[in-house]
Formats: C-alpha cells, structure tokens, sequence
C-alpha cells in the first residue's frame, strides 16, 4: 500500500508495540502527507516521543485516534465549559462499570487497563479541562482477566492548579456478570461547577447495538430546570469520522491536529506518571515524565 503514491493519507490500526515501525515506514515514503495513529500511540511515553520526532523530522502531519473526545456527550459538555455555562469547574468524575473485550496482544504487554482503556478517559479530562499537575494511582486485580496483570480494576485522582480535582473508577469487573449474575453495566459521568451541573452517560457499554451517549445539565444562570438535548449518533461508530476529518482539515489548513502527537505526548505522560504512582504509591508529578525527556 505504501507502494501508491496516490496515498497521501494512512490510517495505521496495529497493536500499540508495532505501531512506531509503521510509522517509521509510512513517514518515510515521500506522497504520505498525513498519519493516523491509534491510541495508544505507543506502549510507553518513550516510544511516544520518538513516534512524534520521526513525524517532525519527516514533515508528516500526525493525528493519534483518541476518539473519546468526539462522543457526542463530551462536545456537548465541551461547549458548555467554553461557554462558561458551569462557571469555575470544582469536580468532574468518571465511573465506568464495563468489561471491555481485551485484544489478545495485551498479555504480553505488563499494562493493561490504564494504557488500553482508561487513556480514552485520561485525554478526555485534558481535552475538558487541560493538563493537571499530578496523578495517583490505585489498582487491583480483574478477577475475570485470566492472564497476569497489574492493572485491572484501576482508580485514579488528578490534581489541577486551581484546586480543582477529577477522578475515575475504571471498574473491568463489574460484578460477576458473565458468570451468572444479573448485568449493571454503564459509564457515567458528571461535573459540577460554581453555576452548575453537568452529567452524562456514555453509550459504548450498549455495543453493538445503537446506544446514544446522553447529556444533562442545569445552571443558577437559567432556568432552574435540567436541559436534556438529544440526538440519534452514537460513540461507535458515528464518532469515528472526527480524528480523520481533523487530521484531513489539519492538512487543508497546514496546521498541527488539534488531536496531534504533541498533544498526545500529555496524555501519554499522564498514563506513565499513572504507572509510577502506582509502582511507587504516592502522587506523581507529569513534570516527572515529561521533563526527564525534555
């Protein structure tokens, strides 16, 4: 495929420890103007850093597939913190009840949830909020997952500069639902402000049937009621054309993709300094990561 020049765009969908090869391949071949990555971009913020310089150096325009960021809750959510229709943002929380599908490449990786599912609500938190300053971590094992793991069930705080706080319960067990008992699967989230409050659902537990993400809020600056808007698109697949149609519109425009790997490398910082805190039981600064590579 990289052999036609009539290629000018690639969309790389491998395991995240072949992922940097490809891109080496891909960046080197003269007609590639642009590079979608899946997320993780790599298996750990090294590999990150040199995914994104071999990109730089190449010219290539790189865009990393972290499409939690186009479920449609999270716009919604995302216009209403631009809008300032929450005023100052006190607490956001995310609590995921949900046993992904692990790919079986992952047995072999020492990484599991934080890495593989947990990133998608990590970068959301920085594509609402921005980059905190730290991370703690805490973990336990997935009774359900078979193979060796230290991540299953993975609880995380993040501390922001203005005192603001977000946190996750990424639950993979959710109870035993595949071995007999009733089912309560669901991703909730909620964030409250000084003039108001927003909560969601997100829909991917529902796949493959068509489970719309969904949205409430309420504000002291309007109505006192809770607006609810709605909408017919869903999480899988219908959120899956905003990676690529910013990757396109960032080559149009020759511009760095609002989901570039520069941006990317924050989120994989995030995942790392995760992993140290856990290793290491105590908050972890993303200074730590990003200034050792610097």
């Amino acid at each position: 495929m990289l052999d036609d020049t009539s290629i000018e765009i690639i969309d790389i969908a491998v395991p995240p420890h072949a992922q940097l090869e490809y891109v080496r391949q891909a960046a080197a071949c003269q007609h590639i103007r642009g590079i979608l990555a899946q997320k993780p971009l790599a298996i750990n913020y090294a590999q990150a850093v040199e995914t994104v310089r071999i990109c730089d150096q190449a010219g290539v325009k790189l865009a990393v597939n972290q499409n939690m960021r186009y479920d449609q809750s999270i716009r919604a959510l995302k216009t209403l913190l631009t809008q300032g229709t929450l005023g100052r943002t006190v607490l956001a929380t995310i609590e995921m009840r949900a046993i992904p599908h692990w790919q079986s490449w992952l047995r072999d990786y020492d990484r599991l949830t934080l890495l593989n599912m947990s990133i998608h609500h990590l970068d959301s938190f920085r594509f609402l909020f921005g980059d905190p300053e730290s991370i703690y971590l805490s973990v336990a094992q997935d009774p359900r997952t078979s193979f060796p793991h230290r991540d299953g069930i993975t609880l995380y705080f993040l501390e922001y500069a203005n005192g603001m706080r977000a946190c996750a319960w990424d639950d993979v067990w959710a109870g035993p639902a595949r071995e007999g008992a009733a089912a309560d699967v669901y991703i909730k989230w909620r964030v409250e402000g000084t003039d108001g409050m927003a909560q969601g659902t997100i829909g991917w537990p529902g796949y493959p049937n068509a489970v719309p993400s969904t949205i409430q809020y309420t504000s002291k600056n309007g109505t006192p009621c809770m607006h609810s808007p709605q909408w017919k698109e869903v999480w899988f697949p219908d959120a899956f054309s905003g990676p690529m149609g910013e990757l396109m519109e960032s080559i149009t425009q020759d511009r760095e993709p609002v989901i570039g790997g520069h941006d990317n490398l924050q989120t994989m910082a995030l995942v790392e300094a995760g992993y140290r805190s856990m290793e290491q039981h105590r908050p972890v600064a993303i200074e730590e990561i990003t200034g050792a590579h610097a």
